[in-house]
């Protein structure tokens, strides 16, 4: 069985006296593979995330709440990384080296966010961090 079935396929139209056997086993195949996916992706996702997505019975309706929900948490993400990279100085502890590279690494995770830096900005940015 085709567990993601129900997310690949429309659902087919509820089962009435009318249906043809064919129209049953689709259906059945279907609700099947549904109820199995909305419980899979139950177990996998925390409690945190589970507790704040509303409850659906339709998996692609499920996975399109958990989708909303983490752009929300992408924003709040990117706000962060932004303020930690232009809050972040170059102190005696640390060598120029490894604040070089701590700033880089900011710059790639905001890049997984879509939120881009041309390197030319980088560098400037990351000198004007660096004491006179």
């Amino acid at each position: 069985m085709d567990i993601d079935y129900a997310i690949r396929k429309d659902e087919p139209h509820k089962i009435t006296d009318t249906s043809t056997p064919e129209q049953i086993l689709l259906y059945e195949r279907w609700e099947k593979s549904n109820r199995l996916s909305v419980m899979y992706i139950k177990t996998k996702i925390s409690a945190d995330i589970r507790g704040s997505i509303e409850q659906h019975e339709n998996v692609r309706e499920l996975l399109k709440a958990i989708d909303e929900q983490f752009v929300t948490l992408d924003k709040a993400l990117a706000s962060t990384l932004i303020m930690k990279f232009t809050s972040l100085k170059l102190t005696g502890i640390r060598g120029v080296r490894e604040h070089i590279m701590e700033m880089r690494d900011i710059v790639a995770q905001l890049k997984k966010l879509e939120v881009e830096m041309s390197e030319s900005f980088l560098v400037h940015f990351i000198l004007n961090t660096l004491p006179p």
